[in-house]
């Protein structure tokens, strides 16, 4: 039980003026005894292992540890778990709100706080947790039984709980691991569905079906739940180019095309993350979509020197030597320009028997990179 009037209290946010602000508002409504502050989450953690704490206000942005990676740390860990939690952020985007609902968060306030808001949140959470509902009471003794390894008991337990609450898509969700944990993979795919299903925002969920199908080597499907986790949030965005570049190993291509295509659509002027799909796709050869992606990339990013050279190493594997040499000629404009782009010049003049084009350009080669072998080798012929 937790006694609102003496309870320890911990405020973790970068900015000093929050904490202070946070401090003389819970004095002022007489919540808490005992006040500690953190920095940052990883402060926040360091806090929570050494002191006793019965509740902790966390801010969502901050530097070193974000407030969703202290929570998470927080419910990974058996002796802070069931630690209650009220999160801070001065925006309320959808994302956040839906990462505060799926990583147990007891509730959450939205700059700029009032001493009524915070009261209002702080009570209902300690009372919350003084008083819990059954299916709470039953997720909680499911998850003591699955630490003791007792899973059969954990899963009678998790359906008392669904039973109060068939709605709640975090226990259906719980229910489906434990019946994976046991062995028994179509009910664990059953209740993933479902919970799935009950929630149409819940990424987590699809996330678990994501590697539940993926371990199944059910491609198909471990693709189209990522589509569903992609469209809900970017906080998987990294895993999922890894998963298609695995894809791509596989041969598996139009799998991989369509879970980048995804990506790309659903990620605004994120250079980094789009030029690392086209660099994955070059790598595997797969030059047809590399070809439509790097015309897209050209057109929302065309102070990009780097994509006109890139387009030309495309029309170059496809076999459109006029192209290639076009975009070659225009990289070649460029103060960065690699020296590869002069010898893939050189070579197609070349080949094109346009000696005297490509003797100049061989020259420029020579002229900067004196012992290349390629250059003094097409020049000896000529």
């Amino acid at each position: 039980m937790i006694d609102i009037e003496t309870m320890a209290i911990l405020i973790v946010d970068d900015m000093k003026s929050m904490r202070s602000i946070i401090k003389k508002m819970l004095r002022s409504l007489k919540l808490g005894d005992v006040i500690y502050f953190a920095e940052n989450g990883m402060e926040g953690l360091r806090c929570l292992q050494t002191n006793r704490v019965d509740l902790a206000i966390i801010d969502w942005k901050m530097p070193v540890m974000t407030g969703a990676m202290m929570l998470d740390a927080i419910r990974s860990d058996r002796q802070l778990r069931d630690l209650p939690v009220i999160m801070v952020t001065a925006e309320s985007q959808k994302e956040i709100v839906l990462d505060v609902a799926e990583i147990e968060v007891e509730g959450y306030l939205i700059k700029p706080l009032t001493p009524a808001l915070l009261d209002e949140k702080i009570r209902s959470v300690v009372e919350r947790v003084n008083n819990p509902d059954d299916a709470t009471r039953h997720a909680r003794n499911a998850r003591h039984c699955q630490d003791a390894g007792n899973i059969a008991l954990a899963i009678r337990h998790m359906e008392m709980a669904i039973k109060r609450k068939p709605s709640a898509s975090r226990l259906v969700r719980n229910m489906g691991l434990l019946y994976i944990q046991e062995g028994n993979m179509a009910l664990g795919e059953k209740y993933l569905i479902d919970a799935a299903f009950v929630n149409p925002q819940d990424a987590i969920t699809r996330h678990y079906l994501c590697e539940f199908y993926w371990k199944a080597q059910n491609y198909p499907k471990a693709v189209k739940y990522w589509g569903e986790v992609i469209s809900l949030t970017s906080k998987f965005n990294e895993e999922a180019i890894l998963v298609g570049q695995q894809l791509l190993e596989k041969g598996l291509n139009s799998h991989a095309i369509k879970l980048f295509s995804k990506l790309i659509n659903k990620t605004e002027k994120n250079f980094p993350l789009k030029e690392k799909i086209l660099d994955l796709c070059l790598d595997a050869g797969e030059v047809g979509f590399s070809s439509h992606l790097v015309t897209l990339l050209m057109k929302e990013f065309p102070s990009n020197h780097g994509l006109v050279y890139k387009a030309g190493q495309i029309h170059e594997v496809l076999g459109d030597e006029d192209k290639a040499l076009e975009y070659f000629l225009v990289a070649d404009q460029y103060t960065d320009c690699p020296l590869d782009v002069k010898l893939k010049i050189a070579r197609i003049y070349f080949m094109k028997k346009k000696i005297l084009q490509a003797d100049d350009y061989l020259a420029r080669v020579l002229r900067m990179d004196p012992h290349n072998k390629e250059a003094l080798t097409m020049r000896s012929t000529i």
